[in-house]
């Protein structure tokens, strides 16, 4: 038995993550809402993700609609709520509170529960007011139409300044981790502080050792200019915030990931060669590196996961496929179950 023993792998691996998430998911059962129930693929992943009891599941739209997608393509929905938010006894209770909220912007009843009648509004409401603990949407929407909501009034967790997303990038040997791919054109040095801070939080989340590249076109002395200099200027600053997280920055992107060129670049960092976590400068950088990346190496990229709002909720692409559903709603779960057992500010 002792020789049949297998230590646990410190490296996370794309199939081990993968079971993590959900055995994680379904450790502690929560409740998230999918907005676009007339999706046919947010239907077939609802089914799956019942069938594997991987959380409680509510799905919106006319009911007589989805129940009929689902019946025409052999889904199975017993067991999964559906609320029409057109006609559910929520809307007025959501409006009442999206009106409140949104006074200062001149929101009145009648326009509240007109907003309200939006699957991504009523989606969110539900979120906020603890309905169900998270959503995930995107497969129908863009995604400025699924966060805006979130932006309205679920807003920022204290102490960060900004929303932005990270995608889990299953490498044939690796699991890593790229930010920001999906949400800030062009953060500023605060911004891109927070988003390493953020994506460090994310990774570890999902048991990814956090050691932070923040990417640039020159790696520690050898370039100067305003982009590497910003770069420069952040790396200090999430060493300030957090100075027992690996960090290094400027750095290239060969520098971060291969072990022979971070020696004749970097010589003696604990970041460079063995990176994890991947900060990109703006959008245009990390949303083509990724993609470049997804279609050349053939990983599969999770996400985009939206980190620093007060509750989870979660954007899909609109390609995305079943599984990228299946392991977001997941993701989802998770991310609940962390913020159910955070400590609240000032405790």
């Amino acid at each position: 038995m002792e020789r049949l023993h297998l230590p646990r792998a410190e490296r996370m691996t794309p199939l081990r993550f993968l079971h993590d998430l959900i055995e994680r998911a379904r450790a502690q059962r929560r409740h998230v809402v999918l907005p676009e129930g007339t999706d046919v693929r947010i239907l077939r992943a609802a089914e799956i993700l019942h069938r594997r009891d991987v959380c409680d599941l509510t799905l919106l739209g006319p009911e007589s609609d989805v129940r009929e997608l689902a019946a025409a393509n052999g889904i199975d929905l017993s067991g999964i709520n559906v609320i029409d938010p057109a006609t559910s006894d929520l809307r007025q209770k959501f409006a009442e509170k999206y009106a409140e909220l949104r006074a200062h912007k001149g929101v009145d009843l009648p326009k509240a529960l007109e907003i309200m009648q939006d699957v991504s509004y009523f989606g969110t409401m539900m979120v906020q007011l603890g309905v169900v603990d998270g959503m995930v949407s995107g497969a129908a929407h863009t995604t400025a139409h699924t966060i805006r909501p979130a932006l309205e009034f679920v807003k920022t967790r204290d102490g960060v300044r900004i929303v932005s997303s990270v995608f889990l990038m299953l490498m044939p040997d690796r699991v890593l981790v790229y930010g920001d791919c999906a949400v800030n054109p062009d953060p500023n040095v605060e911004q891109l502080a927070d988003i390493a801070l953020a994506s460090a939080e994310t990774a570890a989340q999902f048991g990814v050792e956090p050691r932070v590249a923040m990417l640039s076109y020159s790696t520690g002395g050898s370039g100067a200019g305003e982009a590497v200099d910003e770069v420069r200027q952040a790396t200090d600053l999430v060493r300030q915030r957090r100075p027992d997280l690996a960090v290094e920055g400027p750095i290239q992107y060969d520098a971060a990931v291969d072990a022979s060129i971070a020696a004749s670049k970097m010589p003696g960092s604990t970041v460079a060669g063995q990176a994890t976590v991947f900060i990109f400068p703006d959008l245009n950088t990390g949303n083509n590196t990724y993609k470049a990346v997804q279609q050349s190496s053939g990983a599969v990229a999770v996400g985009p996961v939206l980190q620093g709002l007060r509750k989870p909720v979660n954007d899909l692409s609109r390609g995305c496929t079943v599984e990228d559903i299946v392991n977001t709603v997941a993701i989802t779960a998770i991310q609940a179950q962390v913020q159910a057992t955070a400590p609240m500010p000032g405790s």
